[in-house]
C-alpha cells in the first residue's frame, strides 16, 4: 500500500541546500522523493510504501547530517567527514593513512574514529588535497610499495618535492633501495623511522639554507 510523508530539514545556507541535494541524488532508493527548498529549509515529501519511507526518511537525515557535519565544525573547531564522501568528492582513491599523515604534517589537528574522522581541515580544502595527494601518488604508485608510498605521497605534499626527488633522496639516505627484480622502491627501514629521518633532514637542510640567508643578508 503506498504512502506519504513529509518531513522539514533546516539549512543555514544555499552551500548546505546545495551539498545536500548532491547527496540525495547519489542515494539508491526505492521510495519517490520530492525536495521543495525554502528560505531556511527544506521540505522533504517521500512517496512508497511504508518500509520504503522509513529506509528513505533514514537515508536522507543520515545524509544531511553528514553534510552538517562537513560543514560546520563542532566545538573544538572539527569538521566531521566520513573517507567515502571525501575521495568520492575529489574523485580520488588514496589510502586514508597517507590522508592523515598528511593533514598531521600539515600541522591540521586530526582524531581518528572507526568510521570517520575529524580534522580542523574546512571542507573545500581536505578535497583540494586529496586531489593533489592523488595527483603525487599517480606518479610513482608503480615503482614504490604500499609502505614507502606512505612515506613518500605526503611529504612530497607538504614540502612541495616531486616524489621521483624524494625516492632518490630516500636511496641517497639509505632509508630505501631499488629492487631490480621486482622493479620497485622498497624501505629498508620501518614506515615510521623512515618518515622520522627523512623529515629530520629536510628540516635541517631548511634550517641549513635559513642560516645562510641570514648570512649573505648580514653581509
Amino acid at each position: 500500500m503506498r504512502a506519504k510523508k513529509v518531513i522539514v530539514l533546516h539549512v543555514r545556507d544555499d552551500i548546505e541546500k546545495e551539498e545536500f541535494m548532491k547527496e540525495v541524488q547519489r542515494l539508491n532508493l526505492s521510495a519517490f522523493i520530492y525536495i521543495h527548498g525554502k528560505l531556511d529549509s527544506l521540505k522533504v515529501n517521500v512517496q512508497g510504501t511504508k518500509e520504503e519511507i522509513r529506509e528513505a526518511i533514514r537515508a536522507i537525515r543520515d545524509a544531511h547530517k553528514r553534510v552538517r557535519g562537513r560543514l560546520y565544525p563542532d566545538r573544538k573547531g572539527l569538521y566531521t567527514y566520513y573517507p567515502e564522501d571525501i575521495f568520492r568528492e575529489a574523485n580520488a582513491n588514496i589510502s586514508l593513512p597517507i590522508l592523515i599523515k598528511t593533514l598531521e604534517l600539515l600541522g591540521e589537528r586530526v582524531e581518528v574514529k572507526e568510521d570517520y574522522i575529524k580534522s580542523s581541515m574546512p571542507w573545500r580544502e581536505i578535497v583540494e588535497l586529496v586531489r593533489r595527494l592523488n595527483e603525487v601518488l599517480s606518479q610513482i604508485a608503480l615503482q614504490t610499495t604500499r609502505q614507502i608510498r606512505e612515506v613518500v605521497v605526503p611529504v612530497s605534499v607538504v614540502y612541495n618535492i616531486d616524489p621521483e626527488e624524494l625516492l632518490d633522496l630516500l636511496v641517497d639516505l639509505g632509508i630505501a633501495e631499488y629492487k631490480e627484480d621486482k622493479f620497485k622502491y622498497e624501505l629498508v627501514k620501518n614506515k615510521e623511522q623512515a618518515l622520522k629521518e627523512l623529515l629530520e633532514y629536510l628540516e635541517g637542510e631548511k634550517d641549513e639554507d635559513r642560516s645562510d640567508k641570514e648570512g649573505r643578508e648580514l653581509a
